[in-house]
C-alpha cells in the first residue's frame, strides 16, 4: 500500500444528502454565497470568520437568552472574544432533541463489565438531568462553582455532566483508574466544591475497589462542600465516608417538566467544563473552555466535519478522562445516539468492541493505529465475524495513521466506508484537520484541514511550507480555543505555552505536512509531550511519581510513535550512589507510577544512565533525545555547546544507534 492511494470515494447520492452539501446550499440562498468545492468553502471560512462563524450559528439556529452584539471581537491571539453578549447554555443544547424524540427512542447504548447492553431513552435523560440539576441547587450548588467527577465511563457520568453544565457550574472529570496524586495534581488546582465518585471499577474482569484512593484524594480538597457517592461496584454498599450523599438521594428529586426547568443562560466568557493537557513542567494544565465557544464549535464539528444526525449512533472507546468522551457526548448536539462502554477493550475477546458495535447498531466507530495493530495480529476480520451492515463511518484518531492501517478497513471491514482520520487536542476538544463526508479518502492522508480552522505547516522561520514537514500552526482564533487557564495570571503559561515561538499565532507542538490537494499528515508531537495509545502524558508527571523514590537521582521519558500505531516509551534513570536499577528497583518505579499515576505512565523499558542531559538554561533536553531516537542527526537537534554537560548525550547516542538497529531487524 502506497501513500496517498484512492480508497474510497463518496457516492454522488449520499454527498448530496450531507449536512455539508445542505449547508453549502444554505449559504447560497441566503448569504448569496457559492462555493465550487470544499476548498474553496474552507478558504471562505477562515478569511471571513464572522461570515463563517455567524453561518454556524444561524444554520444549527443557536438559541441565546438575547442577541450577540459582535460574532468576534478581534483576530489578534489570546484573547479573542466570540459572540460576546449572547447568553446561552450548553446542556440546553445537548437535550433539545428529547421533544422530537420518540418516546422509545434511544439516546443511549450503554455496557460495561459490570451490566449488559441496555437502552436509555431522549426523555429518560432529559428526566434524569433535571433532577439532578434540581438536587443539586437544592444544596447550594450554582453558577462557576466547580463539580468534578471520579467516575466512569457509564450514562450516570454523562447525566451528572449535563446536569452541572445546565445550572452553570463547571465540570471536571478524571478517569477512576487515574491514581490519587494524578487526580489531586488536578482537581486540586480548581478547589470543587462538589465531588462525585464512583466506589471503584472493573476492568478485564478484575475489581478495583477505589475507596481508600477515594479518601487520599478528598483529604487533599479541603474545599468539597458536599461528596456524592455512587455504588458502582457493590450497589447496595452504603457510603463509607462521613457525610457523603448517595447519588439515590440526587437522582430521586422531583420530576420537572422541560418547560418548567430554568437552564442558566451564561455569558459568552463564564466556564463550561475544564479538561487537562498535561504539561512538560509543573502541573497539568487546566484548560478552562467557555459555553459558546465549544457549543459552535462541536456543532460543526459533529454536523459539518461528521455528518451525525439522528439516524447516525455514535460509539468511540474512551474513559471520562479523555477529552473524547467530551467530544463522543457531543453527539448529541445533532440528535444522534451514542453508545458508551466501560471496561477493558479486548476483554475477554479481542473482539469485544466489534461484537459491542454490531450489537448497538453503531453507524460511526472510533479506533486509533493501535487498535487495528491488535487486531492484525488476532486475525480479526470484522465483517467475517459480525454485522457491519449499519455501519458507515470510522473515526481513526489517537496516533498518525499509516497507509496499511486505513487500508486494513477497506479490506477487512467493508468497501464502502468514510474512514476519516481527525487530529486536534483537548486544548480546543477539536480536530485542526479531519474529514469531510464529499471528499475522497487516500492512505494514510487526513482527508482535509477542517472548516473555521486557519491551519498552516510553518517552517522555523515562520514561513507556509507545502509537502514537506513542518510546525502545525494555527493563524487565526478559533471559539474553542480555552478562555485561559485556570489559576494562571496574566494568562503567563497560556501565552508560554502556545503563543511563545510565535507570536500571536498558536503552535500546537505537532509536525505537520500539507499537501498540493489539501489533504494533511501529521507526524507526531514536536514537543515534548507524550503520546501513548492516543492519551497524551506529561512528562511533569512521571517526574513527580520516579523522583520522590529515594534511590533516584534524576530521569528523562520520551515517547516514539511508531508506524502503524505502536509506541515505544523508554525511561532512562540515574539513580543515587552505591544503589543499581536492578529489577527490584525497576519493581518498584513501575508499582509508583501505576498507583499515583496510571498504568498509561508506565514506562516500556527502564535503561540506566549516568547522567541526564540538560540545556544552560536547566531544561532536560527530551525532544533532542527522541529526536536522535528517531534517527535525527545529533548535531542537528541538540548543540553541545547549549549543554551543562556536553557528554551526557554520547550515551544516548549511543543508545539510538543500538535501539534502531534492533528495530530494523
Amino acid at each position: 500500500m502506497t501513500e496517498g492511494q484512492l480508497l474510497w470515494t463518496p457516492d454522488p447520492a449520499a454527498a448530496g444528502t450531507t449536512q455539508l452539501l445542505r449547508f453549502m446550499g444554505w449559504l447560497e440562498r441566503e448569504r448569496g454565497l457559492h462555493f465550487a468545492d470544499y476548498e474553496a468553502l474552507r478558504a471562505w471560512s477562515v478569511d471571513d470568520l464572522t461570515g463563517f462563524w455567524s453561518a454556524v450559528w444561524s444554520f444549527y439556529d443557536v438559541h441565546s437568552e438575547r442577541p450577540y452584539d459582535a460574532v468576534l471581537d478581534t483576530r489578534t491571539m489570546p484573547g479573542t472574544r466570540w459572540f460576546a453578549g449572547s447568553r446561552v447554555n450548553f446542556a440546553e443544547h445537548m437535550l433539545r432533541h428529547e421533544r422530537r424524540a420518540a418516546a422509545d427512542e434511544a439516546v443511549f447504548l450503554h455496557s460495561s463489565e459490570t451490566r449488559p447492553l441496555a437502552r436509555m431513552t431522549w426523555h429518560e435523560l432529559g428526566d434524569a438531568v433535571r433532577r439532578f440539576a434540581t438536587s443539586l441547587r437544592d444544596l447550594g450548588v450554582g453558577p462557576g462553582d466547580r463539580v468534578v467527577a471520579y467516575m466512569p465511563n457509564i450514562p450516570e457520568t454523562a447525566i451528572a455532566m449535563l446536569a452541572v453544565t445546565a445550572i452553570g457550574a463547571v465540570w471536571s472529570s478524571a478517569a477512576p483508574e487515574f491514581g490519587a496524586r494524578t487526580v489531586v495534581d488536578r482537581f486540586a488546582q480548581i478547589e470543587p466544591a462538589v465531588a462525585i465518585v464512583a466506589d471503584g471499577y472493573r476492568f478485564a474482569g478484575k475489581d478495583f475497589d477505589r475507596e481508600p484512593v477515594i479518601r487520599e484524594i478528598l483529604a487533599e480538597l479541603p474545599t468539597v462542600r458536599h461528596v456524592v457517592w455512587f455504588p458502582y461496584l457493590d450497589a447496595a454498599r452504603p457510603a463509607p465516608i462521613a457525610g457523603a450523599i448517595p447519588w439515590s438521594r440526587l437522582a430521586d428529586g422531583a420530576r420537572i417538566a422541560p418547560d418548567d426547568f430554568a437552564y442558566a443562560y451564561v455569558a459568552e466568557d463564564h466556564p463550561l467544563w475544564i479538561l487537562f493537557s498535561s504539561g512538560t513542567t509543573g502541573l497539568p494544565k487546566a484548560i478552562v473552555h467557555g459555553h459558546v465557544g465549544v457549543l459552535v464549535e462541536l456543532l460543526k464539528s459533529t454536523g459539518l466535519g461528521q455528518d451525525l444526525g439522528p439516524d447516525k449512533r455514535m460509539f468511540f472507546y474512551s474513559t471520562t478522562g479523555w477529552m473524547m468522551w467530551n467530544a463522543l457526548l457531543s453527539a448529541l448536539l445533532q440528535g444522534a445516539s451514542v453508545v458508551l462502554y466501560d471496561g477493558h477493550p479486548a476483554h475477554p475477546t479481542p473482539a469485544l468492541l466489534w461484537h459491542l458495535a454490531a450489537d448497538a447498531q453503531a453507524t460511526t466507530f472510533g479506533a486509533s493505529p493501535t487498535f487495528v495493530q491488535m487486531m492484525v495480529k488476532a486475525g480479526i476480520v470484522p465483517r467475517e465475524i459480525v454485522d457491519v451492515s449499519r455501519l458507515d463511518n470510522v473515526l481513526l484518531t489517537g496516533s498518525p495513521v499509516s497507509p496499511e492501517t486505513t487500508a486494513w478497513f477497506y479490506k477487512n471491514v467493508k468497501s464502502d466506508l468514510w474512514v476519516n482520520s481527525p487530529s486536534g487536542g483537548t486544548e480546543v476538544v477539536a480536530a485542526w484537520v479531519g474529514g469531510s463526508p464529499i471528499l475522497p479518502v487516500y492512505a494514510g492522508e487526513i482527508q482535509t484541514r477542517t472548516l473555521g480552522m486557519d491551519v498552516r505547516a510553518w517552517d522555523e522561520a515562520g514561513n507556509d511550507v507545502f509537502d514537506e514537514v513542518g510546525e502545525l500552526v494555527v493563524t487565526s482564533p478559533a471559539p474553542s480555543m480555552p478562555l485561559r487557564f485556570w489559576n494562571d495570571p496574566g494568562d503567563a503559561r497560556y501565552r508560554e505555552t502556545y503563543f511563545e515561538q510565535f507570536p500571536g499565532v498558536w503552535r500546537h507542538g505537532d509536525f505537520i505536512r500539507i499537501n498540493a490537494r489539501g489533504g494533511a499528515y501529521i507526524y507526531g508531537r514536536s514537543d515534548s509531550t507524550l503520546n501513548r495509545y492516543g492519551v497524551r502524558i506529561g512528562s511533569a508527571e512521571i517526574y513527580r511519581a520516579v523522583d520522590a523514590l529515594d534511590d533516584v537521582a534524576d530521569s528523562l521519558v520520551v515517547c516514539l510513535e511508531l508506524p502503524g500505531g505502536g509506541f515505544y516509551m523508554p525511561l532512562f534513570v540515574k539513580t543515587v550512589p552505591g544503589v543499581a536499577l536492578d529489577d527490584a528497583l525497576r519493581a518498584r518505579i513501575a508499582a509508583k507510577l501505576r498507583t499515583d499515576c496510571s498504568p498509561r505512565h508506565v514506562p516500556d523499558e527502564m535503561h540506566a544512565v549516568d547522567a541526564i542531559p540538560y540545556t544552560l538554561t536547566g531544561k532536560k533536553m527530551e525532544v533532542p533525545i527522541r529526536r536522535i531516537l528517531a534517527g535525527a542527526v545529533p548535531m542537528k537537534v541538540a548543540s553541545r555547546d547549549a549543554m551543562m554537560d556536553p557528554n551526557a548525550l554520547d550515551w544516548y547516542v549511543s543508545f539510538a544507534e543500538r535501539y534502531r538497529a534492533k528495530a530494523t531487524v
